[in-house]
């Protein structure tokens, strides 16, 4: 299930200080493509995929579904988050939300992911108040587990899966104190 539930989608157009996170356009065909081929980006989920392979598949606009946002800078795409139910690929997942996020390389090092994911968690937080999101990414991804504890992720634990050491952490929205 990749539903979110009850939640009205698309959302409108998420602004940040310097990007916006909205729905795919035909647009971004070339930059999904790019993100989705590149050798950087599919280091720690199972290698990049074939080029040929993503323009048979994609033949016009990207999918829209919910809990997908394009990041914006400028006018172009310069990355991809996802906040889906899991799908059942981690156990320790089973019925929460998770949070996904690929960026192009070029991309990386500016704190647009940490921006963009930031404000995605927020979105998140006030269509469905108090329900925690998941993270899991390869210990050996380093960025990415730097990106997760700067956004508040705490680690519940780590264990073996697609012939890796995973690291899976918990993020849940504070609530004020009334």
């Amino acid at each position: 299930m990749t539903e979110l539930g009850p939640v009205a989608w698309p959302p409108a157009p998420i602004r940040t200080e310097r990007l916006v996170l909205r729905e795919p356009e035909a647009r971004d065909r070339a930059a999904v493509i790019e993100l989705l081929a590149s050798p950087e980006v599919g280091t720690y989920l199972g290698g990049p995929r074939p080029r040929d392979e993503l323009e048979r598949a994609m033949p016009g606009a990207p999918s829209r579904r919910p809990g997908l946002f394009i990041v914006d800078l400028d006018g172009a795409m310069i990355g991809q988050i996802t906040l889906t139910r899991e799908t059942g690929h981690l156990r320790q997942a089973a019925g929460k939300a998770e949070l996904g996020y690929l960026f192009l390389p070029e991309a990386w090092g500016c704190g647009y992911a940490a921006e963009a994911c930031a404000a995605a968690l927020n979105w998140f937080a006030g269509a469905l108040p108090g329900e925690p999101v998941a993270l899991a990414t390869q210990t050996a991804n380093v960025r990415s587990m730097r990106l997760a504890a700067k956004l508040g992720f705490i680690e519940v634990e780590r264990f073996e899966a697609y012939g890796a050491e995973q690291w899976f952490a918990v993020w849940s929205p504070v609530t004020p104190n009334h």
